[in-house]
């Protein structure tokens, strides 16, 4: 549901609307999976959605894709900051949204807040990151 929602929000922002086969195309799913899901998401009143009418996201809505966009944004920002490559980042946050607590994101945010508030202290665990790989044992 969560990931619906964040890119409901998303191609709204981009695109000022959202369509069954946008969203079926940006999750890579079908369209009767994304038609099902917006059923269950308008009975939770995330969205008012009506068959070949479009979507408009509740104001429950509008800030449930918010939460996830910038839950989603400061992970990969985080992975980021840890030299992870870009390759790589949009498939662990993906995972790690799915199976992180709450509490444990937030965390996270705050270590990326941190980090931006106190460069210094991210040029040091990078260095120290660094450090830690060139000591490590080579495999063969």
């Amino acid at each position: 549901m969560e990931d619906y929602l964040e890119k409901i929000y998303e191609l709204i922002q981009d695109k000022g609307y959202a369509r069954v086969s946008d969203i079926a195309n940006s999750l890579a799913v079908q369209p009767s999976s994304v038609t099902k899901m917006l059923q269950k998401l308008d009975e939770s009143e995330y969205v008012s959605y009506e068959k070949y009418r479009g979507i408009v996201l509740t104001g429950k809505g509008q800030r449930m894709g918010r939460i996830m966009k910038e839950r989603h944004l400061k992970l990969a920002e985080f992975l980021r900051m840890l030299g992870v490559q870009e390759a790589t980042i949009q498939k662990d946050v993906e995972g790690i949204e799915h199976h992180v607590s709450p509490r444990t994101l937030e965390s996270l945010q705050a270590l990326v807040v941190f980090f931006n508030s106190h460069p210094a202290a991210l040029e040091s665990f990078l260095a120290f990151q660094a450090q830690q790989a060139t000591q490590a044992p080579k495999e063969e």
